[in-house]
């Protein structure tokens, strides 16, 4: 082990596994098998042992290869380009819905359910799903459709997504999920780089309960692909939409067809290829496959969130992010019950989250700290008035939390029963790199340590260990991990793998207290250098949301000739006042130092951010200074960027 073993103590604890949590975890009862005592000493074992650690995990985790493997890893293409499970075949739709449909305990099951924006609502079995995946695998079969070809997704979180998806993998071919708020350029960006023969689309679907015609924006990024040959077509809204020559029903695909046999996968094939964005350059292309893709999805939801079979997980998600995907394999492996929420948990108004709790009976409920600070202000800080008793934990990815709003959902919402199980990794990673887990202590905004099987470690700028913050990297590999970027293996070297040897560098600033909990302090290129310290732009932002008079808060370095950078916030407003700026800078002082307060704490209408929610730091900066704001396809058309003043 190369890493740090660090793992939050019960000291500064704000949650603690009970007796029930315990009793019911899936890991506790591994390590009692396996004989370990902490997870300090199974972790150890996850990286020193990792052969015998993921045999162990598999077999725990009921992941069925069709030809066991025979080797654990070949790293004869080097250290970054690892294969795993060789000499077996596995698929992952098999593993996620064959069998739970025709196990007779699981296939009446809910499998999916659909919370639109609209307010439709829509639930699929098992059994149905199982059904479903063989129709639309048969029709993708009978239009050519094999083994390696690329088949583009561009839709909401409707059970039809699952089906595709997991139809795709029951053939061999390769998904490639596009979120579902892209115009015509940047889908079409995807579908060229992937060179997809296929696209799947519906005609329209709601946000903020206007229509979006996707169909439309569908058929102007097609006319600019020329690999595509096929548009299918999901009737989700019902509206007119024009039809071209290389349109085909989904309703009608497949239909009478006998269902072809799964393919049986080298465990490295592909299954995804998801596209990330950068301010600059052509979208990465993640690669993730059958074995290593379901094998992170389950380890991490099977033992970090403890999900199994009676679960509901719900989340808003979309297809085009990694959660989407993630979704998919980590909760229907297990026969647990996905609940997909699309749109924004405030509308039609702040309770959406809480009926939909109440109303499907939810009982791990994702929320972004974005989400929860503006259902917090809207709700005054106070507890929903919906039954939201079935509920066991909250889950959270993406970004980092302020403390004041962590504590509303904890003691609050939450009632100090529930643990917030903190999550965080990368599309590239196949999931987690740090996390909580339902049985260990939990300290407020924080992580209680590493994932198993992933040797983490916080780095200065020399690459040595360090106490302060620094560069979150991964010293060894795990199954997962992308297998490099699609058709681009320098572009994926260069990104993680080139700064020091034999270590990923994941790209965002980390920090260990001196409890053992790690903490996430913004990206990498976020960082803020002032007076020859760095600092995230997180702990500044969780200091000034701390008044109860700010709502959220976006902070930015700006270069200084004599201090190197120099800090500036913008900030939304609760509403409750006019802002008193000298009094914010104080609490900054006090709470992160002196030399942390902003010279200027500017008020804005919103913040822009992503289409999923994420504060959009760098174009904030560069609209500021008043440079090329880089990719914005991202970017939620309702947080303009133009509210960011340019500098004087």
């Amino acid at each position: 082990m190369k890493g740090r073993l660090a793992f939050g103590s019960d000291a500064s604890a704000a949650w603690r596994p009970s007796d029930r949590d315990l009793a019911r975890s899936r890991l506790a009862r591994a390590m009692r098998r396996w004989g370990f005592d902490t997870l300090a000493d199974l972790h150890r074992h996850s990286i020193d042992a990792p052969e015998e650690y993921w045999r162990k995990a598999l077999d725990d985790l009921g992941i069925e290869f069709s030809t066991p493997w025979t080797g654990f890893v070949d790293t004869s293409a080097g250290h970054a380009f690892p294969r795993w499970f060789t000499g077996g075949a596995i698929n992952a739709a098999e593993n996620c819905v064959t069998r739970h449909a025709a196990d007779a305990i699981t296939r009446d099951r809910p499998a999916v359910i659909y919370e639109g924006d609209s307010g439709t609502r829509r639930e699929m079995s098992y059994g149905e799903l199982g059904a479903e995946v063989e129709r639309i695998a048969a029709g993708l079969r009978s239009i050519g459709i094999g083994k390696g070809d690329r088949v583009a997704f561009f839709m909401p979180v409707i059970p039809e997504a699952a089906v595709a998806m997991l139809a795709c993998a029951r053939i061999g071919a390769i998904g490639v999920p596009a979120f579902s708020g892209y115009g015509p350029e940047p889908l079409a960006a995807r579908l060229n780089a992937a060179e997809a023969v296929a696209l799947v689309t519906v005609d329209g679907t709601t946000r903020r309960g206007k229509r979006v015609a996707m169909k439309d924006t569908a058929d102007a990024a097609a006319d600019l692909c020329p690999s595509l040959r096929h548009v299918i077509v999901i009737r989700h809204d019902g509206q007119e939409t024009a039809t071209q020559d290389r349109d085909l029903e989904w309703s009608a695909l497949g239909r009478g067809l006998d269902p072809v046999p799964a393919e049986p996968c080298d465990p490295n094939d592909p299954l995804m290829i998801i596209y990330t964005s950068g301010t600059t350059g052509a979208p990465k292309g993640i690669v993730h496959s059958h074995a290593g893709f379901l094998t992170k999805a389950a380890h991490d939801f099977g033992y970090g969130f403890d999900i199994q079979s009676d679960d509901r997980l719900g989340w808003i998600a979309d297809m085009g992010w990694m959660l989407g995907p993630l979704m998919v394999l980590g909760t229907l492996h297990f026969g647990a019950t996905i609940v997909w929420i699309e749109g924004l948990p405030n509308h039609p108004d702040h309770d959406r989250l809480w009926d939909i709790v109440e109303r499907n009976g939810v009982t791990v409920l994702g929320l972004a700290p974005t989400a929860a600070r503006g259902i917090r202000a809207a709700m005054a800080g106070g507890a929903p008035s919906r039954d939201i008793s079935s509920l066991r934990a909250f889950t959270s990815t993406g970004e980092a939390w302020d403390t004041p709003t962590w504590q509303w959902l904890f003691d609050t919402v939450g009632r100090g029963r529930l643990p917030i199980l903190n999550y965080s990794g990368g599309t590239e990673t196949g999931g987690g790199i740090i996390t909580n887990y339902t049985i260990a202590p939990i300290a407020p905004s924080s992580f209680a340590g590493p994932i198993l099987g992933m040797d983490v470690d916080v780095l200065d700028a020399d690459g040595n260990p360090t106490d302060g913050i620094g560069e979150l990297v991964v010293r060894n590999t795990w199954p997962g991990m992308t297998h490099a970027f699609w058709r681009d293996p320098d572009r994926y070297l260069g990104t993680y793998w080139n700064r020091w040897p034999d270590t990923w560098v994941h790209g965002d600033l980390a920090e260990v207290d001196a409890d053992g909990y790690w903490h996430i302090r913004g990206r990498s290129d976020d960082t803020i250098k002032v007076a020859g310290r760095r600092v995230g732009p997180a702990e500044i932002e969780s200091a000034l949301v701390a008044d109860p008079r700010i709502s959220e808060a976006a902070v930015i370095g700006v270069p200084d000739p004599d201090r190197g950078s120099r800090i500036v916030a913008f900030v939304t407003l609760n509403g409750a006042g006019d802002l008193d700026a000298a009094a914010s800078g104080e609490q900054v002082a006090r709470l992160v130092g002196k030399a942390m307060v902003p010279s200027r704490i500017v008020p804005v209408a919103a913040l822009p951010k992503t289409k999923n929610g994420k504060i959009m730091r760098r174009a904030i900066r560069a609209r500021y200074l008043g440079e090329p704001a880089g990719d914005m396809s991202a970017l939620d058309a309702a947080t303009p960027l133009d509210v960011i003043p340019v500098m004087d």
